[in-house]
């Protein structure tokens, strides 16, 4: 029985790619990544360079990579992806070190975390050109450096990356929706959300979580 189910669905597959071929395309745009939980509380933690107080915002990145789209049917394909990630937070506030002399004087801390991310999306076509898309994402951390600018009157005091990859959870799961046009010429725009599904935290010391806004231009072969 589920042999034969298998090899219906290959042959129905097989069908469907003779009239619809898988394409290939690239993909790259903007990400809005912040942090969600104890995202003051886990910078802190981690470098010991702020006094407790900060306000966070949201970190601007890009996304690029490459990815297969697969007709399931006239209205679905099965979308799997590959592409370079810029995530993590930035938070504004004081700064203080004893062991370099500087005391509460305006800090950026900048989370600069990047992934190699894996989705794989299944695209509904609402009509020809109009989808909407959802699937589950595996990123692999490739590299996290939290960045501490600060100034005093205007003038850089310090300016220097610390690197915080051994802290860091090196794979993360999150779900993946969003909305997409693709024209018929192969041209596509899309802007979709990533859901953090696991703390960042290797330890799980603090339930912090990503999160990215992502908008995307593509394009397929």
């Amino acid at each position: 029985m589920y042999a034969g189910i298998f090899f219906l669905t290959l042959f129905t597959t097989g069908a469907m790619a003779q009239t619809n071929p898988i394409r290939f395309g690239i993909r790259a745009g903007l990400n809005v990544a912040d942090w969600q939980g104890q995202a003051t509380q886990t910078v802190s933690c981690l470098l010991d360079l702020t006094n407790g107080y900060a306000n966070k915002q949201t970190r601007q990145g890009f996304h690029a990579g490459v990815y297969a789209s697969i007709p399931l049917s006239e209205q679905f394909t099965l979308e799997p992806g590959l592409q370079y990630s810029q995530k993590g937070t930035r938070l504004q506030g004081t700064f203080s070190s004893q062991a370099l002399e500087l005391l509460n004087v305006s800090t950026t801390v900048t989370s600069q975390a990047a992934y190699l991310d894996v989705p794989v999306l299944a695209r509904f076509y609402v009509t020809k050109g109009f989808n909407i898309y959802a699937g589950p994402q595996v990123s692999f951390l490739l590299s996290n450096k939290i960045n501490t600018h600060a100034s005093l009157l205007g003038f850089s005091v310090l300016n220097r990356d610390f690197n915080v990859s051994n802290g860091m959870r090196s794979l993360d799961v999150a779900l993946v929706g969003g909305v997409g046009y693709r024209f018929e010429n192969g041209f596509n725009l899309g802007v979709g959300y990533d859901y953090g599904l696991n703390t960042i935290d290797q330890r799980g010391n603090f339930n912090t979580y990503n999160r990215v806004v992502k908008a995307s231009i593509g394009f397929e072969f």
